[in-house]
């Protein structure tokens, strides 16, 4: 959703500057400025897949499978709908089915609390050969009553005294700012559940196994797909946090051994995979601030090399980070080398990609400075056509095999070892 307009955005600035004196209004100067897109895609990192490689993989039994967690703020189920409308469109994925399905999300050791709802939705290509599922995850009703203690803030009694931009900047502020602050209390625990759950059922079987419309407890019993399957993540701001938290949790259980079989399946399978986690208006160093070291940090090489003293106990074969981040979004950062040594679990495996992308336009305010839109540049992610590339098609030497808009916008420094 967006908060602020550019337009409003503008509007305020009309009567900071005093434009009026000008033979031309702000908003007709601004749109001419807008013919020629400047705006940059500086990508920092090895070659990456995106999902059409695993889609164009000639095997019927094979699904590609991504998650989505959002990030602070409230979302409602299809929250990602223009997302996922662009997604499949650059896949060329142009089957569905009538309805996505809904899992309302409940706690294993509590069935009566609600952690969340997750919408599974279906694509597949003309020939039917290709198929994508695509788990929404929406959990900010966690949060919601925790939240309450501030609507006195946003009613009339005092959004009135306010500045209209600031008004709504305030209201975006009330909405946001609160959720890292709970993630980090009582609630943190609730929210793991609710990714965890996910997850499960992400892994747990294909698109006719899944039930609808109902409250129910996921349980690995149906992993026969596990191995063929492909998995990714997307996350936004925060869910970048509890995709990360979420997957050392995992690892965390796993490492503790079982003699369940398909938890001993479950974990075997997941040494052999590498599962992308695209993050967009990543966040992790801001929140990892004050928070304590991972079990397991600094020990790539034993866990992550063939030749490592600790290899079998990896949980993933590699975690491939792509993390977007515009340099005008205030919330986000790009991820240091030495950050994943440091303070992500080694056991996750680890490889970074930086991604500086400019999702909001900047305008040049007469002459007073450069400006953009600092809340349009943290959620603009996700309709931007150049995120929605390299999520899909990568980036490669190949430039046929990656998005046009990647290819004709956007610059790419190769790392080597």
């Amino acid at each position: 959703m967006k908060i602020l307009s550019t337009s409003l955005l503008f509007s305020a600035l009309t009567v900071l500057v005093g434009c009026s004196s000008f033979g031309k209004g702000v908003t007709e100067a601004v749109l001419e400025q807008q013919t020629v897109d400047s705006r940059i895609c500086e990508i920092k990192g090895k070659t990456f897949e995106g999902l059409k490689p695993h889609l164009d993989v000639n095997d019927d039994n094979r699904d590609v499978k991504v998650l989505m967690v959002h990030g602070v703020g409230d979302h409602q189920p299809g929250y990602a709908s223009e997302f996922l409308d662009k997604l499949v469109h650059e896949l060329d994925l142009n089957v569905t089915t009538q309805s996505s399905k809904n899992i309302q999300i409940t706690d294993p050791h509590s069935i009566n609390k609600k952690l969340g709802n997750l919408r599974i939705s279906r694509f597949l290509s003309h020939d039917l050969k290709q198929e994508l599922l695509f788990y929404e995850l929406t959990w900010s009703a966690i949060t919601a009553d925790d939240k309450k203690v501030l609507d006195y803030d946003n009613s009339g009694e005092f959004s009135f005294k306010r500045a209209e931009v600031n008004d709504l900047l305030k209201k975006f502020t009330n909405d946001t700012a609160p959720d890292p602050i709970i993630y980090l209390g009582q609630k943190r625990d609730d929210i793991l559940r609710a990714f965890a759950q996910s997850f499960c059922w992400m892994i747990n079987g294909d698109w006719a196994s899944l039930p609808d419309d109902v409250e129910q407890e996921c349980k690995l019993l149906n992993i026969e797909s596990l191995h063929q399957d492909d998995f990714a993540f997307v996350s936004h701001s925060l869910g970048s946090r509890i995709v990360i938290d979420g997957l050392q949790r995992i690892a965390t259980v796993l490492a503790q051994g079982s003699s369940h079989p398909n938890q001993i399946r479950l974990a075997e399978a997941l040494k052999q995979k590498t599962i992308p986690i695209y993050m967009m208006s990543n966040q992790l160093p801001m929140l990892q601030l004050g928070r304590k070291l991972p079990e397991i940090h600094n020990q790539r090489q034993a866990y992550c090399s063939p030749e490592g003293k600790k290899y079998q106990y990896r949980m993933l074969k590699q975690t491939s980070i792509i993390a977007f981040s515009d340099p005008n979004d205030l919330l986000s950062y790009t991820i240091p080398v030495d950050f994943v040594q440091r303070y992500l679990d080694s056991r996750l495996c680890i490889e970074v990609t930086n991604i500086q992308i400019n999702v909001a336009p900047i305008y040049d305010v007469f002459g007073l400075g450069s400006l953009a839109n600092p809340v349009e540049a943290h959620i603009g992610y996700d309709s931007d056509d150049r995120v929605v590339g390299l999520i899909a098609k990568g980036i490669s030497d190949e430039k046929d095999k990656i998005a046009k808009a990647v290819a004709e916008r956007c610059h790419w420094i190769k790392t080597i070892e």
